[in-house]
């Protein structure tokens, strides 16, 4: 009777038991651990030790993960307090030629975007983050004005009733409410940004696509498979990561 209930609980909270929490990283890092074995299983040349070595792996994997976290938490700065903005009466007109701008991003390829503000900015780290940026940002940026759209009118009017102000209802009520609707669209936008950031090595900001580009160019078919296995198993892994925090982050009952 006592597991029933607990049973129930887990489910209703839609949070992971302990078994379902651990499956992937042990299947990812069983990925690794295959990985490792085949690499190294084999002779390599000098060109493939240059390339694949613990240090180079691990230099490429920090800038990855740079890229990603800083043009991520760029998305949140500017996605979220735009989203409210245009779920407010006063933007009611501007909401639609806003948007517009916002898709131009996911119009344009990736790699395009990159080049883009390589030629009229720079290269390097910074105007990979701005580009990955405006990539990434539809996601979080619809699904805010749809989480918050979503919330029951009723439940807002009883908030405006208590004497609640227009900034309390937003903070206590719609915006907790809003919050496993945004968290989807930051898991989109993080593997996103996993993926693009592979990218950036063409415009000289490094991460595990310096090391997919060095195989590509020297011929070296292991070098490739390292650098694109790393690359899957990272966004899978930071998919992963958003996944704990959104079943942390829900309020209890959704």
């Amino acid at each position: 009777m006592t597991y029933t209930l607990a049973k129930q609980e887990r489910a209703a909270s839609g949070r992971r038991s302990v078994a379902g929490y651990l499956g992937l990283p042990a299947a990812l890092l069983a990925v690794l651990l295959v990985l490792y074995v085949v690499v190294h299983s084999r002779t390599l040349d000098s060109i493939e030790q240059r390339l694949v070595n613990g240090p180079k792996l691990l230099q490429a994997t920090g800038q990855h993960l740079a890229l990603t976290a800083v043009s991520t938490i760029g998305v949140l700065i500017i996605a979220i307090p735009v989203g409210i903005a245009l779920t407010r009466p006063f933007a009611a007109r501007i909401t639609g030629p806003t948007m517009a701008v916002f898709n131009i991003g996911q119009a344009v390829p990736s790699i395009g975007l990159l080049v883009i503000f390589a030629i009229v900015w720079d290269i390097g780290f910074w105007p990979s983050i701005v580009a990955l940026v405006a990539y990434s940002i539809l996601p979080v940026l619809r699904n805010t004005m749809i989480g918050l759209r979503q919330v029951d009118q009723a439940v807002i009017e009883s908030g405006r009733g208590m004497g609640m102000s227009k900034l309390a209802v937003l903070t206590r009520i719609e915006l907790p409410l809003a919050v496993p609707v945004i968290l989807t669209g930051l898991r989109t936008a993080l593997v996103i940004n996993v993926g693009t950031a592979a990218l950036c090595t063409f415009v000289g900001a490094g991460g595990l696509g310096n090391i997919i580009d060095g195989g590509l160019v020297s011929n070296r078919q292991l070098v490739i498979v390292v650098g694109s296995v790393l690359t899957a198993v990272l966004a899978l892994f930071v998919d992963y990561l958003a996944g704990i925090a959104e079943d942390v982050l829900r309020p209890r009952g959704l």
